[in-house]
């Protein structure tokens, strides 16, 4: 299951994840967004840069993990809180925050499959 109002809230019908949305959401600011994601202040705050493909795919990536662990963790401010500080045992203790900045996205989904389908960590 799927956290879908979170999902409708920052993403647009359009299909472009809002970046001043979901930095609300996550009280955080947009320098603060840009950190976590590893995009530069204007990738995340003019609007032309975070429509672009690289700005919405790992902005899209942080909204799916994130929506993902909302699931088990308790919510939306929980997921982001497991997001930065959590270390994954199979990624050297790397947070998934600390992935998405290095592109590895696509890992920590798979990780969480894996444990969604009962494996191990």
């Amino acid at each position: 299951m799927t956290d879908t109002g979170f999902l409708h809230q920052v993403i647009t019908d359009e299909g472009f994840v809002t970046a001043n949305v979901l930095a609300k959401i996550l009280h955080i600011t947009q320098n603060d967004l840009a950190d976590v994601t590893g995009l530069s202040r204007d990738s995340v705050s003019k609007k032309d840069r975070c429509k672009s493909r690289t700005t919405q795919a790992r902005l899209r990536d942080t909204v799916e993990i994130i929506n993902r662990v909302s699931e088990w963790s308790g919510g939306v401010g929980r997921a982001f809180a497991w997001f930065r500080s959590q270390p994954l045992p199979s990624f050297g203790d790397k947070t998934a925050e600390d992935l998405v900045k290095e592109g590895r996205a696509e890992a920590v989904k798979a990780y969480l499959a894996r444990i969604a389908d009962g494996g191990y960590a």
